[in-house]
């Protein structure tokens, strides 16, 4: 395979993502981990409507998510599914397409996340 064909490794949960140096000799990657994503009710989401760059279309950006990647695409994929929409997730936001800002905070909310609406 070429260089831009070869297929790029998911993360897995308990990957660190990188060079962890602790000189406690109890420590251990997991717990450290665990302590850094919070739980639903403990989130502070945002949900955006925005449309500049965008020819016109309205996407909502949910913003705010601290979890894993795995874990960030799931929220996607039940979000995409329950509002009927396409959409992706990067870094810690998730775009949903179309002005689905309603439907999208109100799954969150029943979920037990705290969505506020900003803008538009």
């Amino acid at each position: 395979m070429s260089a831009r064909k070869k297929k790029r490794e998911r993360p897995s949960d308990d990957d660190s993502g990188g060079f962890i140096f602790s000189t406690n000799p109890d420590f251990s990657v997991s717990s450290s981990l665990d302590e850094e994503r919070q739980s639903p009710d403990r989130q502070y989401l945002e949900a955006h409507v925005e449309k500049k760059g965008r020819n016109g279309k309205q996407v909502v950006l949910i913003k705010g998510f601290s979890c894993s990647a795995i874990e960030l695409a799931q929220w996607a994929k039940e979000l995409k599914q329950h509002c009927g929409v396409g959409g992706s997730a990067k870094g810690t936001d998730i775009l949903l397409q179309g002005a689905v800002r309603e439907k999208a905070t109100d799954f969150l909310k029943s979920k037990g996340h705290s969505v506020k609406r900003v803008g538009g």
